[in-house]
């Protein structure tokens, strides 16, 4: 057996195996030295210096002490890899959880605009009697009675908005959809001047009274907001 400085084996095994306690307390139970060096010497205490018997334990205790600290040590880095890896999941998880909150808020208030939106067109369309029925949906007629020409009218125009419209249609034509103006020659309805104007919105707009209101809706919601405000600067100037 090679000769191995035990310094460290016999501290740490102290506790444990007397003998080699005896053996340093001799070592360091001689004489003081002044010199370091021997100092140094006389605290070393050689393998082969112990009894035989008693190697296998101051070695066994050694290498105990060894895989105990190793064990430690490993256990140590195994918790500190432990937690770091539940900070990166915890941290991940958050920023997964954040960026759904996200999401979900953006879609909610996308679909709340759209539908407020939705809302104030709808609004905006009632106030103004925007066309519930096109003008091209009605069947075509040589000719057409003041009751039906109402009739279309009532369906092409919102209901909160209708009693104005006629109130304008009843000054300016009585609701012929054929009357002329014999001196300036204004047409239909809403004695468009020109009536040719009115080609805007149908090329039959001299015989079909449908065509005429979609031309005259049209007209007031463009020039003055809704029917009703077309009517209220009627009754100021005994025109629009």
């Amino acid at each position: 057996m090679s000769t191995i400085s035990v310094r460290g084996l016999a501290v740490a095994a102290a506790t444990t195996v007397t003998a080699v306690g005896s053996v340093v307390g001799i070592a360091s139970g001689s004489t003081a030295q002044t010199n370091d060096a021997e100092a140094t010497a006389a605290d070393t205490t050689l393998l082969a210096d112990i009894p035989a018997g008693q190697q296998a334990q101051v070695q066994t205790a050694s290498l105990t002490q060894q895989a105990d600290a190793q064990a430690i040590a490993a256990d140590v880095s195994a918790k500190k890899d432990a937690e770091e890896a539940a900070r990166k999941a915890a941290a991940e998880t958050a920023i997964a959880k954040k960026e759904l909150a996200e999401k979900a808020a953006k879609e909610a208030a996308d679909k709340a605009a759209k539908e407020a939106k939705e809302r104030a067109e709808a609004k905006t369309a009632a106030s103004r009697g925007t066309d519930v029925r096109d003008s091209s949906s009605f069947p075509v007629q040589s000719s057409y009675t003041v009751a039906q020409i109402q009739a279309m009218a009532r369906q092409m125009v919102g209901s909160g908005q209708f009693q104005c419209f006629s109130n304008i249609v009843d000054h300016e034509s009585s609701w012929n959809y054929r009357a002329v103006n014999a001196s300036s020659g204004a047409y239909g309805l809403f004695q468009a001047l020109p009536g040719s104007k009115m080609s805007s919105v149908g090329a039959d707009w001299q015989t079909n009274p449908a065509t005429q209101i979609k031309w005259g809706l049209n007209y007031m919601n463009t020039s003055y907001g809704s029917p009703c405000q077309a009517w209220t600067f009627w009754q100021a100037n005994h025109w629009y």
